[in-house]
Parts: C-alpha cells; structure tokens; sequence
C-alpha cells in the first residue's frame, strides 16, 4: 500500500508522525511524499486552539478530493484532534474513514494494510508513550536538525490550556531511550538536537529513581557528532540557578532559553494559573543576564486573556519594551471548551485581540530590527540549514530555533548542510540577517 503522512501542528506533533511512518515502512508500506499518488492518507493533526482545529479540518477536506481525483482510496485521521475529537469528525465528516488516538500505531498500520473503514475512534486514554520507547522513527528530511521528545503531557493546569485533556498527565521518556534515538540521529546527520516536550525543566521528575534535564544534557553531549543542544519549554517557574549556570556555560547546550512567560501582570499570570508572578519572571531574566552576555531569551505571550484591561495590556507593552527581549512570539487568547478561562467573564472582543497582537508584535519588531542591526560587523557562529544553487545559503545562528525565529544567507565558502562556520555579518534586512564566511 502507498502511504502519503500529511503532518499538522507542533514539532511533537511531527516525532509522532516519523514514528508512524517508520512502522508502515517496517509493515511493507510504500511512504510517498507525493498525496496524489497515495492510495492511503494518514492526516496527523493538531487541535490545541480553534486556528489548528480548522485547519485540520480544511486540510482533511481538501485532501478528501483524491478519492474522486486520485489514486486514494482511504483517508485516516490521527494525532491530538483524533485523539480529542475523533468520533465527532467520524460522524460529522464522512469523507474519513477511520481516527486513531495518540500512540495507537499497530492499529494504524492494521487499518492500512487491511484498508479498513471504522466507524469510532481507536484510542486509549492512558496515552501510553510505549511507542517511543526503542521503537524504530523514520526521519527523511535533509535538515541538520532533529526534534527529539523528551516527555509528553502536562500536570499543570494552566487555565487557558487543553493539553493534559489531550496528551494526558506528564511522563518523561527514559534517558537510556533518548541517548539510543540520539545516537541514531546523529548517525543520519544530525548534528543539533532541539529537545521538545510540554515542560522540558520538569524531565525526569518522574521516572524512578528520579532524573533531571541537566543529567540528560550532559548525556547527550557525549555524542560525539552532535554539535549544539536547544532545549526548548523551559518553564519560568522551574527554571533553577543550576539549570541557567549549567546552560551558559562552555559546553554544546546553547544558552538559548524559550521561557512561555504568556503576560507579565501578576493578577493575570494568577488567573492563568501560571505558578509565577511579575517579579519572579523579572529575577530570573536578571539571573540568566548576569550568568551570561550572550544568552538568548526568546518569551512567548498571550494578548487578551479573559478580563485583561487595557491597563494591563499597556503594563505588557511597557515592559517588553524595556526589556528588549532577543526573540517574542505572541498569542490571541483562545477559548477552548474544558479550559478554566473558556467560561470566565469579561472575555475580549476578537477584533480586540487581533488589535493588541498586532500592537504587540509591531513593537517587538522594533526592537529585532534594531538589535539586528547592532549586529553588523560582528561574528556570529552558525548552522548550515540548506544550500541553494547559485544563490547563498540559508543558515542560523546559536541563538536561532528552525521555524520560530530567523535567518542569515551566507556567502564566500563552499558549504555544506550541518556546517558549522563563523560568519562576518554584513547587513541586516528586517528580520534576517547576511554574512560572508571567515576562516576560523
């Protein structure tokens, strides 16, 4: 059988997706990167907010139209809206011929092979993370990046969130399984590993004998041709002294710290349920600053909450503004029904929150542009992510997560994916930047 994977949502998202496609391969599936040649479809979707439900749903539609156009003859459904709200899309969209929960693979390569049509979803609620543990993951991109996930699921409850609905509770993998997919990674060629989760500084806590993310670090960092380590989901509560020291200083893990702040109004943060308030957030920016001059602080934020004033929003502004944060991603408030926050008062207009994220990010991007600029002239040490014919190559810098953050296009050398070079930095265009190679 043909297989297409259609992956949706997060990089988590996508490790579940390699895991699927390494047991259709092992099953004697054919996987096609090509959904028009496909006989099968398996749609690994997100539903962490409306925006990644609908498209979902757009993407299951429009593919669905290769039943009639094409050579597909089933179209699956898997991952968090399979897993969340798969009998419904059964029943509602007949243009689906099975759902499948998270982790359920044996089942998944059983409907393909068999081209079964189902009529409820095949799910667990345990949501166990057996499927991870020393199983086989097919990685076919030519990226010198690899997402490996450390955990899944989350204990915390934050108001505005689904997640522990969906993913269930936290459960760390076993550092003996993330050394050996690690290993095998690095193999392929890769050469940074960007460790995902819900909560990458609560790894470990739960395994016996209790673990932690620096033990896993330093685990990782004895592979040998793995060259820089990104954690990213460092929560702003549970980030210890120990963490930032260990994370600034001289080893591969970059000092690159992506802390989901989410707002910086302590009465918000309360309602959030976020365990932390305005002046904990502000120590321990001071704390990771004075560790490091070079430390990267990349902080995600959500603009109207339910009951945020414009008072409030204004307190965000003012302080993103005077701490000049390197990297920020921002958020419309979405009410997901199960959360805490979807039935509180006074939730914002959504012509309201579309206004204040653009106010928000037209700020930021302020502040990028301009610490951009202050790069020019300075060398910066990057990652060759891909290599265009006649034109430059496409790389980041240790302070630039794929997908999230930005680019500098390098000249002046032969290179290769996975490089790692020092690069003159020669102009900044907005959010990216462009250098020449120097010989170290």
């Amino acid at each position: 059988m043909k297989v297409y994977i259609h992956k949706l949502g997060c990089p988590k998202n996508d490790v579940d997706a390699d895991y699927i496609a390494a047991r259709l391969n092992r099953d004697g599936h054919t996987l096609t990167s090509n959904p028009e040649e496909a006989e099968t479809i398996v749609v690994n979707t997100c539903c962490f907010i409306l925006p990644a439900r609908e498209e979902s749903i757009e993407e299951v539609l429009s593919l669905s139209t290769l039943k009639q156009n094409g050579c597909l003859k089933r179209l699956y459904l898997a991952g968090c809206m399979a897993q969340h709200h798969g009998d419904e899309m059964l029943t509602g969209m007949p243009e689906i011929d099975g759902a499948f929960g998270l982790g359920e693979l044996d089942a998944i390569s059983e409907a393909v092979g068999s081209a079964t049509k189902l009529n409820h979803t095949i799910k667990t609620e345990s949501r166990h993370l057996s499927y991870l543990a020393g199983g086989e993951r097919m990685v076919t991109d030519q990226f010198p990046y690899a997402y490996l996930k450390i955990s899944d699921g989350c204990n915390r409850g934050c108001t505005y969130c689904v997640i522990p609905q969906i993913r269930g509770s936290f459960r760390s993998r076993s550092t003996d399984d993330l050394v050996a997919e690690a290993d095998q990674l690095a193999l392929q060629g890769k050469r940074e590993l960007i460790l995902v989760s819900q909560e990458a500084t609560l790894y470990g806590a739960d395994l016996k004998p209790p673990q932690d993310l620096i033990g896993l670090l330093r685990k990782l960092e004895a592979i040998e041709d793995v060259r820089w380590i990104r954690p990213m989901y460092l929560h702003p509560a549970q980030v210890s002294g120990e963490l930032i020291k260990y994370m600034t200083s001289e080893n591969k893990t970059l000092e690159y710290f992506d802390l989901p702040l989410q707002h910086i109004n302590s009465e918000l943060l309360k309602a959030m349920r976020r365990q932390t308030d305005r002046g904990q957030i502000e120590r321990l920016l001071d704390t990771i600053r004075s560790a490091s001059n070079h430390a990267v602080i990349r902080a995600t934020f959500i603009v109207g909450f339910p009951g945020e004033t414009e008072a409030q929003f204004d307190e965000l502004l003012t302080w993103i503004d005077h701490q000049c944060l390197d990297r920020v991603a921002g958020f419309v408030y979405s009410p997901e029904e199960g959360s805490g926050a979807a039935s509180l008062a006074d939730q914002v207009a959504e012509e309201e929150k579309n206004r204040r994220l653009d106010e928000l990010m037209t700020l930021q991007q302020g502040i990028a542009f301009a610490k951009n600029t202050a790069l020019i002239g300075g060398v910066k040490e990057v990652i060759i992510d891909a290599v265009i014919d006649g034109g430059p190559a496409e790389a980041r810098t240790r302070g630039d997560c794929p997908e999230v953050d930005q680019k500098i296009f390098v000249t002046g050398a032969e290179l290769a994916i996975g490089d790692i070079r020092k690069v003159l930095v020669e102009t900044a265009d907005g959010y990216d930047l462009c250098g020449t190679v120097i010989e170290d």
